[in-house]
């Protein structure tokens, strides 16, 4: 909270430069022209108001009662109406100073009365003065006002005495309720007047000062103080009360404040926050930002009775609309009555059944509705590759799919796959796995479009071929993401694979059913799934993909059931399946069943710490990490930080058979136990540490300025780390800035591009794709072409290289998968689960997607959607209305009514927005039924636009 700004006028009688007065030297009271001890000169207006406040002073000393109320009411009009600058102290409470101890002592001989209250009420202003030396009198003083007007009426509203007297008050009461609270105070007081009586310490309970909180609370929403307010309430810890006294003017700024703090408060002041702002917006009808907080909040409850809150059915829409973008889970919404009830128009609406034919009909309005080759992506000639050499053509093949799937994804015309004659479809110009992949690839071209994809791939389900049969699968629960059909083909499809002898067909029947309802909290895939995750006789891959599966269809769900049978697998499995490659998707299947639960995963942690075996670090830092997703919380990141300080051995045995040689000299029964503690000595796993890392930015970059300074962290742990951290930081920056590609990063990734260890080269290569996914950015599809002839020897890191490029050009520069949405706001679930299965996949590259599982860069489906803004009319068509396109300014706190954007450019909707960009109306002549403009918002004629029109004219 700011601190209130104190008048710490030295008291006289304490100035330490302070001269002995010499016998001739005359008197301050005697000194001619009414100059004062300072050697100030003061005007005859001044010195009219001097002796008048002394003359006062004196009067009340006077045995005389009947003449106290005059004087004090006049001493407080004095104060009240006296004006000065705003960098002086008033002159009455400069020429009182003096007298305030005195007045103190006067103030005790006094017996309880009324005039005493007002009394003590003229001295808290006064005690303003004398903060230095005398903390917390202003609101002592107050407070025994207070006490002594407890039958009637109070003296006067805080308020009366003018803002910084309320400031002061503020400050006071938040140190007082410290002092009682945490039994210290911040501010003891170096020296007393010792002249002063000692005031008493505790006047009035906890409940007087949150009461006089809330009347300094109302004054500053009433001026202006939004923030100030909430400070104070939040510190007196009732900041819910908040939702009282603020009203139809204030509540806006109030709940754009609360909502700013969320990412800068501890658990579970975040959640308090979020509630009380979610409780503001619900009793002024601000549906959408109600059910954004919400979403949020993750709230079933909260959210069904939201979404059935407003009664215009174009508002339900648009809520419809948010909660598909979020991709809330349908059931969620089952009240009294099934969702099978709700109007067909809400269905679509939930279930994202246009966004497939808005997508293509928004590319063909930014004229790049044209399939784009692999050549537009690469551009070789302007690779300056000076040499001829034929690269493995099978991996150049393969990299093609990946590069054409992710230009064209959702616009269903690619040449290679969707438009290809039969016969001569790219699938057969790949071996084995890459036809898989190729298959697969169909799913991203046609994506959201259930309808056309699943005819597309449906002939290649027939295939004799095992791998392009799997690929099949794999393409329908791809394009099946994001959307949901009334006739679950997904479900049809794939169900009846996941039981099949064929390892290649059941890993992608399941992979495809997590893909395909990510997110949807299905119960009735519990029972497909869950067999196979606690089976013993099933290989650690198939367990482990079904686990994740799992994690993608119940993420952020705190399934309990899930959650068990992981638990259960991963205590009861021999220790050789445990140390596999697949044991860590096993791990990230039972994290993201907590993505943003916080504290709700404690127990899993700390059975977790129970087992032995080194895969219970990785699985606990994981679901600590996971849990705490996007909340910028410091202890975390700290904590997590911490795992990256440890030095781990990974070679014991090396060590010990070096010591032996080394130490000749020992006797022959030491060396014996030393061979055999050898033996039993294991190397150490130090994976989790890459998985710290990857955390500290899942972690960070739900807040800006966490964000900006793991930065920082991320270069020292380049430095100085061990090379497990050094290839994970490059994934760490691409996921902190996915689809934002900011120049500092940027260059720090073409640096570590370069890097002499290939692998983490390699991953600095694939997060300069993340980094730019998406955005077309010029300067990086430069990088990359360098790249790309800086390493024609090298067949892998070439690979990646193209992906890269591919993921730049991602849907021609339309579609983003960067997890935040609603003006960075929320949080997406399935988004963070995408992003980091492909990351697990690169924390050992060569295990994974350079060997037969580069199927896995599809995992970042579930993070894709479009970039766009695209105005609907009330019949949910579209409607081009002009738009002003800018980036974002925080304008929290702000007086008056700033611009939220800058350097703005205006367009026609539809138009597309990047990650920091944000968009508002050029005209008023149309109503947003959505709190931001983004995504799909339903517009309605201003009723009141055609009259200013008319009187303009």
């Amino acid at each position: 909270m700011p601190e209130a700004t104190k008048f710490a006028i030295p008291v006289p009688s304490e100035d330490p430069k302070k001269k002995e007065k010499k016998p001739d030297e005359p008197d301050a009271k005697n000194k001619p022209n009414g100059e004062t001890d300072s050697g100030e000169d003061l005007s005859e207006e001044d010195l009219q108001l001097k002796n008048e406040l002394e003359m006062l002073v004196e009067r009340l000393k006077e045995p005389d009662t009947n003449l106290y109320r005059p004087a004090l009411e006049t001493l407080r009009t004095l104060i009240r109406t006296s004006t000065s600058s705003m960098t002086s102290v008033p002159k009455p409470l400069k020429f009182l100073h003096p007298h305030y101890p005195e007045l103190q002592t006067l103030y005790e001989t006094w017996p309880a009365s009324e005039n005493k209250a007002l009394f003590a009420d003229i001295l808290s202003v006064l005690a303003m003065t004398y903060s230095d030396t005398q903390p917390r009198g202003t609101l002592r003083y107050r407070l025994l006002s207070a006490s002594l007007q407890a039958a009637g009426p109070p003296v006067s509203e805080p308020g009366s005495w003018g803002h910084e007297y309320v400031r002061h008050l503020a400050a006071e009461l938040g140190e007082e309720y410290n002092v009682r609270e945490l039994g210290e105070d911040p501010e003891a007081p170096a020296t007393e007047a010792k002249e002063a009586p000692k005031v008493p310490e505790t006047i009035g309970s906890i409940d007087d000062l949150r009461a006089l909180g809330l009347e300094c609370a109302t004054f500053l929403l009433q001026h202006n103080a939004e923030p100030d307010a909430v400070d104070l309430l939040e510190e007196l810890e009732i900041v819910n009360r908040i939702v009282e006294i603020v009203d139809e003017n204030t509540f806006g700024r109030v709940c754009q404040y609360m909502v700013a703090c969320v990412n800068l408060l501890p658990p579970p002041d975040d959640l308090a926050f979020l509630e009380t702002a979610h409780t503001i917006y619900v009793k002024h009808q601000r549906f959408p930002e109600a059910l954004a907080l919400s979403i949020r909040l993750g709230n079933p409850a909260l959210i069904r009775d939201d979404f059935n809150a407003p009664g215009n059915p174009l508002m339900k829409r648009q809520l419809a609309f948010l909660l598909a973008r979020a991709q809330v889970p349908k059931e969620w919404l089952d009240g009294e009555e099934s969702t099978d009830e709700l109007p067909e128009d809400l269905l679509d609406c939930l279930n994202n059944t246009r966004l497939s034919q808005h997508f293509k009909d928004f590319g063909k309005e930014l004229g790049v509705q044209e399939a784009k080759s692999l050549e537009d992506v690469y551009k070789s000639h302007l690779e300056n590759t000076r040499t001829t050499t034929t690269v493995d053509s099978a991996r150049g093949n393969l990299a093609g799919t990946f590069v054409n799937a992710f230009v064209n994804a959702g616009f269903g015309n690619d040449k290679l796959m969707v438009e290809a004659e039969e016969g001569s479809s790219w699938i057969y110009k790949n071996k084995e796995h890459g036809m898989m992949s190729a298959a697969a690839s169909l799913g991203l071209s046609l994506l959201w479009d259930t309808d056309v994809g699943l005819s597309h791939v449906d002939k290649y389900t027939y295939s004799a071929e095992e791998h392009i049969k799997a690929g099949a699968l794999l393409a329908t629960g791809i394009l099946n993401t994001g959307v949901r059909t009334e006739a679950d083909a997904a479900l049809a499809l794939l169900g009846e694979y996941v039981d099949n002898k064929s390892v290649p067909l059941k890993t992608s029947a399941m992979t495809g059913l997590g893909l395909a309802y990510a997110g949807s909290h299905r119960e009735d895939l519990l029972a497909i799934l869950l067999p196979h995750v606690a089976d013993d006789g099933v290989s650690m891959e198939i367990a482990s993909l079904s686990a994740l599966a799992l994690g993608f269809i119940f993420v952020g769900s705190a399934n309990g059931e899930v959650a068990q049978t992981i638990l259960q697998t991963l205590m009861e499995r021999p220790d050789a399946q445990l140390e596999e490659k697949w044991a860590r998707y096993m791990a990230l299947g039972l994290a993201l069943v907590y993505l943003g639960r916080q504290e709700e995963s404690d127990a899993t942690i700390a059975t977790l710490q129970a087992i032995e075996h080194p895969i219970s670090k990785q699985a606990e830092i994981l679901v600590d990490m996971c849990s705490f997703a996007g909340t910028g919380n410091v202890l975390k990141i700290q904590s997590l930080l911490h795992q990256c300080d440890e030095h781990i051995d990974k070679t014991p045995k090396d060590k010990e058979k070096k010591d032996e040689k080394d130490e000749k000299d020992e006797k022959k029964e030491e060396k014996k136990e030393g061979e055999e503690e050898a033996k039993e000595e294991k190397p150490k796993d130090d994976t989790f540490q890459a998985f710290a890392v990857i955390g500290i930015a899942l972690v960070a970059m739900g807040e800006e300025i966490g964000s900006e300074m793991s930065l920082r962290q991320f270069n020292h742990l380049m430095h100085y780390g061990e090379p497990v951290i050094r290839k994970a930081v490059p994934l760490a920056l691409g996921l902190v800035s996915a689809s934002n590609p900011q120049l500092p990063i940027l260059d720090t990734l073409s640096k570590y591009s370069h890097d002499n260890d290939l692998q983490v080269a390699l991953n600095a290569i694939f997060a300069m794709g993340l980094v730019g996914a998406g955005t077309n950015n010029a300067r990086l599809g430069q990088m990359l072409r360098q790249l790309a002839g800086y390493y024609h020897k090298e067949p892998d890191c070439l690979f990646v290289v193209r992906i890269a490029q591919g993921l730049v050009n991602m849907g021609k520069g339309t579609i983003t998968i960067n997890p935040f949405f609603a003006d960075r706001q929320i949080m997406s679930k399935t988004a963070v689960a995408g992003l980091l299965a492909t990351l697990t996949a690169f924390t050992d590259a060569k295990a994974f997607v350079l060997d037969k599982y580069h199927w896995m860069l599809y995992f970042l489906v579930t993070a894709m959607y479009p970039r766009f803004l695209i105005t609907l009319d009330e019949d949910l068509n579209n409607f081009p209305v002009t738009v002003r396109v800018g980036q974002a300014v925080d304008v929290v706190g702000q007086a008056g009514k700033p611009r939220t954007i800058s350097g703005f450019q205006t367009h026609s909707t539809p138009v597309r927005l990047g990650t920091t960009e944000r968009a508002e109306l050029a005209t008023e002549e149309f109503i947003p039924f959505a709190h931001v403009l983004e995504g799909f918002v339903i517009l309605q004629k201003n009723p009141g636009w055609e009259k200013e029109d008319k009187m303009e004219l």
